[in-house]
């Protein structure tokens, strides 16, 4: 484990690494120097005289760049109430009085954070993380909140992890099993995204963005009437006019959040845009269509034949991979063809 070792004294360094290297790395901080190796794990270990205010002046600065740090382990010589009352204050999660007992307090901390890690592991777990982003997600829309990028990060990282953990086959039983509508298809979507990606070789990066842009794909659904979204059988002429408008909704509500992508944004709003030319909501054609919106067509409409409907039953997978099959001249015959093993896969 990383030890920030922050400290106005250089001479109390030797001891400190002599207390916890070489199970733990220490990383030194004098005051008035710079660090190095900033990280977002490890834990903050804090040796300064806290009465003089100068040196609390310099140790806030220190904080700001240590900030996502979990764990803040301050040393107060004697337990002075007033300078354990100045610890919390600058944001200590743990008091000891003397350096000695880091050796203790470090121990628990990494033992805790690998019980969290083994915990994260369980697959349940992240499936439940990546729905509860996903729940975080649809709520802010509809309440006309903005959308939190992180949270479709989150998502999609989740649903990454688990699908190449455990294969899509595992991650559509277990979506069609717990969740429905709107949400149901959207984790499905990504979920099939992720493991095309995976399947044909796509880098790390392709593949998030893939799944980012799978993930969002629908939010504009977020600003449909729930009359409309939930209801148990075929749309009229006016309700599917209005369906029709969510990827222009969506391409609306993401265009102005920091961080968002041209091809995410290409992704939400032409994933319904087919190669004849006959898809909305631009009629685009050929190649005007890129290559991660024809990805990502073929994802949604296999995951929309598989769902599980109040209505109907899923379909069977080799039966939906027929209808794609079916479509030539709207979806790319090599891509789809690529898809099959992906389609197909037990």
């Amino acid at each position: 484990m990383l030890v920030y070792f922050v400290t106005d004294e250089p001479t109390k360094l030797p001891a400190i690494r002599a207390m916890l290297e070489p199970q733990h790395a220490v990383v030194p901080w004098v005051l008035g120097g710079d660090g190095t190796g900033i990280r977002s794990h490890g834990v903050l270990m804090v040796d300064i005289d806290l009465r003089q205010m100068t040196r609390v002046d310099q140790l806030r600065v220190i904080l700001q760049n240590l900030a996502r740090i979990p764990e803040k382990l301050f040393v107060v010589h004697n337990l002075s109430r007033s300078m354990v009352a100045q610890a919390y204050a600058l944001g200590a999660t743990a008091i000891i009085s003397r350096p000695k007992e880091a050796i203790l307090k470090v121990t628990q901390i990494e033992a805790a954070e690998a019980a969290e890690e083994d915990k994260a592991a369980d697959p349940t777990l992240q499936m439940g993380e990546g729905v509860a982003a996903f729940a975080s997600m649809f709520s802010d829309v509809r309440r006309g909140r903005p959308l939190k990028l992180v949270d479709a990060k989150r998502a999609t990282s989740k649903i990454i992890a688990r699908v190449g953990q455990d294969g899509l086959s595992t991650w559509l039983d277990e979506v069609r099993r717990y969740h429905e509508g709107t949400f149901q298809h959207c984790l499905l979507v990504t979920g099939v995204a992720v493991a095309f990606g995976l399947d044909v070789g796509f880098s790390g990066g392709d593949v998030s963005r893939l799944g980012i842009a799978a993930t969002l794909h629908d939010i504009g659904k977020a600003r449909i009437p729930l009359s409309i979204l939930d209801k148990p059988g075929r749309l009229d002429p006016e309700e599917e006019e209005i369906i029709r408008r969510h990827p222009v909704i969506g391409h609306d509500l993401l265009k102005g959040v920091a961080g968002i992508s041209p091809e995410i944004l290409d992704g939400v709003r032409h994933h319904h845009e087919y190669l004849d030319g006959s898809g909305y909501p631009d009629g685009l054609a050929g190649s005007q269509i890129s290559d991660l919106v024809r990805l990502l067509t073929i994802s949604d409409i296999f995951a929309a034949l598989v769902e599980s409907r109040p209505y109907r039953p899923p379909m069977a997978r080799q039966d939906a991979y027929q209808i794609l099959c079916g479509m030539e001249g709207k979806l790319e015959g090599a891509l789809v063809r690529a898809f099959r093993k992906v389609a197909l896969a037990g």
